[in-house]
């Protein structure tokens, strides 16, 4: 029974995938401005639509049917012998590990710091002289002989008022 599902199975899906291919996409029917004529199909004056339609419909239903019948006959074959690949594995065996005894935490040592002559370390380089940028100057406007705006009055008064000189004593 199992195998005679499957070839069902198989030839149901290759049917679909050949139901889905031969429709016509939404952008077919410009075809029709440039004289296709539609009318004069096997599938009468409304087209193929209708019947490919409601095929691949009827066709994705037993497929569906097919793939939840399948699964629930191989899950009653497999219950029948075990449940899980946990179940049907051998039990590992045990390793025992020698007991190690807890060696005592060594005490820090002092750093060891190698001595050295003084000859034999190099002097330190001088420091490079630090690099300086060119300096550059801001761009001046050219001076026109236009004469100059006046100034508002705000604008040349003083920012406050002097303080009021201290009386004759």
């Amino acid at each position: 029974m199992y195998t005679v599902l499957i070839v069902v199975y198989v030839l149901v899906s290759v049917g679909l995938v050949g139901l889905v291919l031969i429709q016509h996409g939404k952008g077919a029917d410009a075809g029709a401005a440039f004289g296709s004529g539609a009318s004069g199909t096997v599938f009468g004056a409304r087209g193929s639509a209708n019947f490919l339609s409601r095929t691949t419909a009827w066709l994705a239903v037993v497929f569906f049917a097919l793939s939840l019948g399948l699964a629930y006959l191989v899950r009653g074959q497999q219950s029948a012998t075990a449940h899980s690949v946990v179940d049907t594995a051998p039990p590992a065996a045990k390793v025992e590990l020698p007991e190690v005894p807890a060696a005592p935490a060594p005490a820090a040592p002092a750093p060891v710091v190698p001595k050295t002559d003084a000859a034999a370390v190099p002097a330190a380089a001088a420091p490079a002289e630090p690099k300086t940028e060119p300096k550059i100057e801001p761009k001046t406007e050219p001076k026109t002989d236009a004469a100059p705006v006046a100034a508002s009055p705000a604008a040349t008064a003083p920012a406050s008022k002097p303080a009021p000189a201290a009386p004759p004593k």
